[in-house]
């Protein structure tokens, strides 16, 4: 889909449906939708005087021009209450009307206003950007592997705004929003991937691609470099696949800002986990094509840090390793060694995300990091404890960086909640042979398994993001979020890299 900003009365837009709004409450409509209800002879107000239509959150009301407007139809919005009308609400009310009008035959190209600059106050940038970001990540469709016709769904919206004076901030902020939302569509792209498509060699070649395009540094180091860094760890995950394992790592250094601390992001990339020897139940287990939804979230948060050019370095690591149980493939009980030279005892070889994790986040102390935040889908836990598409679980042995985090998922829409790292948790992964043992089992599961990763970040703070829960949804949540991949957490990455500093959140 294609955005692009217009000057003028959204009344002459040349489409095929405009969009206008109404706050629940609303008796005489103003502003665009004013000017809109007078050319449809009092219609809305109709609505409203009937009791048909009542503005109430996520509801919608079409209407037809019949000569009157350029466009043949207008669809109005419900933005639910003025009192609580924030940036997600912005967000939703234009993913509703995007999908709203997808569904209506014959239209193509659509119309709106800014919601939330009017009369509820927002800045015209911000409300834009969530208006072009909301849009977006309603019309999202992915790739199909099948011979008939996939519906293409919109192909334009244009966002109008009456006010000349107010006309660049809805520009920078439509241009904010179609970066972060595109980037969005690369993490759910990847995730939606089949398995024998997107191999660790495949998902490098595609991060490559992606930097060279939006101008990030790209290195791609291959099991040999990998041996010679010293991560064991993250090899004996990969020996029993055909598919050679692939570390990627991405980095924006904008002019200025080469030689300072970066912030990192690293994201585990199971590009396929059967679990090996330790093998997942066959119920499911498709699913595990989403195990690298870390990975994809990183490359598709470093592509929007690219194209917004943040002012300040950003590194994206992205370990790429498929699970498999062959001959060769690593057992339970064998001990291997990683990067920082500790040792961990193999207890299921279905723990493998935080061993990739282990070696990449000791790599990741190589860049002096001013923070380092991991994404992973690592726990089946995350979801019992906390449900799924609500919070992602949040770990971090940083105060001011767990506080940022849960700031930057408010902001974002991608919310976290703090989970506990006692020491509590430390003694079920103490290894009899080792230094540590990969898995306590079921009670306590979820933070022992942070408490694992945490014995191989060394010198910097790290926060650890357990999203297991938030990658793949079996069905359509909401306007915003598709059955299939989500993308979920790149909005959350691009908000904390725009805001962190190292002491309390800004």
């Amino acid at each position: 889909m294609e955005l692009r900003v217009q000057q003028g009365n959204i009344a002459d837009a040349e489409v095929d449906l405009i969009v206008v709004n109404l706050f629940a409450g609303v008796t005489a409509p103003g502003g665009a939708t004013g000017a809109v209800d007078r050319a449809l002879n009092g219609e809305i107000s109709q609505l409203i005087a009937t009791g048909d239509f009542t503005g109430e959150a996520e509801t919608t009301a079409l209407l037809y021009a019949r000569g009157r407007l350029t466009a043949p139809r207008v669809l109005v919005v419900g933005l639910g209450s003025s009192g609580q009308f924030g940036r997600a609400q912005i967000r939703r009310a234009a993913a509703v009307g995007a999908q709203a009008a997808a569904k209506l035959k014959d239209v193509n190209t659509i119309a709106t206003i800014v919601h939330g600059a009017g009369i509820a106050g927002h800045d015209a940038d911000a409300a834009a950007q969530q208006v072009a970001l909301g849009t977006l990540l309603a019309s999202y469709r992915p790739k199909l592997y099948r011979r008939e016709d996939a519906s293409k769904g919109l192909t334009s919206c244009t966002v109008v705004e009456f006010s000349e004076g107010k006309l660049a901030d809805v520009e920078r902020g439509v241009a904010r929003g179609v970066a972060i939302g595109r980037a969005v569509y690369t993490a759910r792209d990847l995730v939606n991937e089949p398995p024998n498509v997107l191999t660790p060699l495949e998902m490098a070649a595609r991060a490559q691609a992606m930097a060279s395009d939006v101008g990030l540094e790209s290195t791609v180091l291959d099991e040999a470099a990998m041996e010679d860094a010293g991560m064991g760890i993250l090899l004996a995950v990969s020996v029993g696949s055909a598919n050679p394992a692939q570390f990627i790592i991405l980095e924006h250094a904008p002019a200025g800002h080469d030689g300072e601390a970066p912030l990192v992001f690293v994201g585990k990339g199971i590009t396929f986990d059967t679990g090996g020897i330790s093998l997942k139940r066959v119920g499911g287990m498709w699913q595990m094509k989403g195990d690298m939804g870390g990975a994809a979230a990183v490359i598709g948060a470093l592509e929007a840090v690219a194209r917004l050019n943040l002012p300040r370095r950003v590194i994206g690591v992205a370990p790429c390793v498929e699970n498999m149980p062959d001959g060769k493939a690593f057992r339970p009980g064998d001990i291997v060694t990683g990067m920082t030279g500790k040792t961990a005892e193999i207890i299921s070889t279905d723990a493998e995300g935080r061993l990739i994790l282990a070696d990449a986040l000791a790599y990741t102390a190589k860049f002096n990091p001013v923070a380092a935040v991991d994404l992973a889908t690592l726990t089946g836990a995350v979801g019992t404890a906390l449900g799924h598409h609500v919070r992602a679980g949040l770990f971090s042995n940083d105060n001011a960086l767990q506080q940022a985090l849960m700031a930057a998922g408010d902001r974002s829409g991608e919310r976290l909640w703090p989970l506990p790292m006692d020491e509590e948790y430390e003694k079920p992964i103490r290894s009899d042979m080792a230094e540590v043992k990969n898995s306590a089992g079921r009670e306590g599961g979820l933070s022992s398994s942070a408490k694992f990763i945490q014995h191989f970040t060394e010198g910097y703070p790290w926060a650890h993001l357990d999203i297991a829960n938030m990658v793949l949804a079996d069905s359509r949540i909401n306007a915003e979020t598709p059955k299939g991949a989500t993308g979920y957490g790149v909005r959350l990455l691009v908000e904390l890299a725009e805001r962190y500093t190292a002491g309390p959140p800004s």
